[in-house]
């Protein structure tokens, strides 16, 4: 019933309200678009015209904002004259695809409401909406099908920590679910899931991982600079996507890689915008030299603490490391994206908790291209030993590095198998687009 979920959504945000303006009084966490959340259309967004066709994608932060990003230039080649807009969630994630895709055709994803959802499908009215992962919104499905769209899900996945609650909830996703044409699932693992919480057979397909596909980073201004900054033959740590509770143990464990490498630099990227002050204080209170991105001048680095408190400047800066270690690991929050690291060839640290990327740690730990930690090891002493026994060891590093390129290499070409999908999706009967526009001049019948 679209209207109880309608009803109790409105009351549980109504609940969270006086938390909303706390956050957002208090480091303005949430005030990003909330206006366009609420259905209020910005005006950069300009309306789809008459005759024109447009593809909405919805991705929700960073990481999924890059994975489609190919899909995004293969849909504009491939359907000329095409509209493509994309949404997101998160602050992070407006900032990389208003600089990757043009302000004018991005935007916040409204509420599943349907007073706020109806505002935006009027304005665009998309051909076909399509969702990175497993953004199951039952408004966003219900509305958008109303109209007349086709919807695809793309590079779906149902992480270890969700299949338990979508399975408890499998009689309520039934009828959002049948609203979808299309699952293009990571894995054949993936697939099963989605089958087992209600996607239909006949409409659910393995395309591959999109995320292999992200184009490499190109080297950054900022990459140039700190590799001039930092003293010649200094091992350099990346810390990438680091959440809370696992700062400190990096910070203890890089002070005790400098005993050995005084000159050793740590690239600390936290995963999210509104932490970057807390994380400051902390190394503050560690009394480590460091630097932040933001007040950085270019002089030289001597050592230290390099505080990645920007958006968008991570990927490139894994050019940079002897050693990369990818956060939300050594927290229990199942990890982040090894692949940034991996197109670079780097040797590669995670923690135990590595669900959310469980069918990629696993084709990377098979050919011994990572270093994984066990939950033993989530302190201080045992970090530092697994580090400084890496830059000890230049063999290690450059085996790691190159085992973990050859199998980002192996497993490209998803973009293209979804790309394909998606163009028979938009061609099949009884959706055919106003202008009748066929892709790449080929002739349909």
């Amino acid at each position: 019933m679209p209207w109880l979920y309608s009803a109790l959504l409105a009351f549980t945000l109504l609940l969270l309200l006086p938390y909303w303006l706390w956050q957002m009084a208090r480091s303005g966490k949430y005030r990003a678009g909330l206006s366009e959340r609420f259905g209020r259309v910005p005006a950069r967004l300009r309306p789809t015209a008459a005759g024109e066709n447009c593809i909405w994608i919805h991705a929700v932060s960073v990481g999924e904002v890059l994975a489609i990003a190919g899909l995004v230039e293969g849909l504009r080649k491939r359907f000329p004259g095409w509209r493509v807009v994309v949404s997101t969630t998160t602050l992070a994630g407006q900032a990389l695809a208003r600089k990757s895709f043009g302000e004018g055709d991005v935007f916040y994803l409204p509420l599943d409401l349907p007073f706020a959802l109806r505002r935006y499908l009027r304005h665009l009215s998309p051909r076909m909406l399509v969702l990175a992962e497993t953004e199951f919104w039952p408004n966003l499905l219900f509305e958008t099908k109303r109209q007349g769209a086709r919807i695809a899900v793309v590079n779906a996945r149902i992480s270890d920590r969700s299949l338990p609650r979508y399975r408890y909830f499998r009689r309520l996703l039934r009828e959002p679910l049948a609203q979808v044409n299309l699952f293009l699932a990571q894995s054949a693992q993936d697939k099963a899931r989605l089958l087992a919480i209600g996607a239909a057979a006949e409409r659910t397909q393995v395309s591959g991982n999109l995320k292999f596909d992200i184009s490499a980073a190109k080297e950054s201004a900022l990459v140039a600079e700190l590799r001039a900054a930092v003293t010649s033959g200094a091992p350099v740590l990346v810390c990438g996507s680091t959440v809370a509770g696992e700062e400190e143990i990096l910070i203890a464990a890089f002070q005790a890689i400098q005993r050995d490498y005084p000159a050793a630099v740590m690239v600390l990227a936290p995963r999210h915008p509104e932490r970057f002050d807390a994380v400051a204080e902390l190394l503050s209170a560690s009394a480590i030299s460091f630097r932040r991105r933001s007040r950085w001048l270019k002089d030289p680095i001597p050592g230290g603490v390099f505080l990645l408190d920007t958006i968008g400047e991570l990927a490139a800066l894994y050019a940079l490391a002897d050693v990369a270690f990818v956060g939300g690991s050594l927290a229990p929050r199942g990890g982040h994206n090894i692949l940034e690291p991996a197109r670079f060839g780097k040797a590669i640290v995670v923690g135990p908790h590595t669900e959310n990327f469980r069918d990629i740690i696993t084709l990377f730990a098979r050919v011994q291209a990572l270093c994984q930690l066990t939950e033993a090891q989530i302190n201080e002493a045992e970090l530092s030993a697994t580090l400084l026994q890496l830059f000890h060891d230049p063999r290690r590093r450059a085996a790691l590095g190159a085992a973990a390129e050859k199998v980002f290499r192996e497993n490209a070409g998803a973009t293209a198998r979804t790309l394909d999908a998606l163009e028979v999706l938009v061609w099949m009967p009884g959706n055919l687009p106003v202008a009748a526009t066929q892709p790449r001049g080929e002739a349909r019948r």
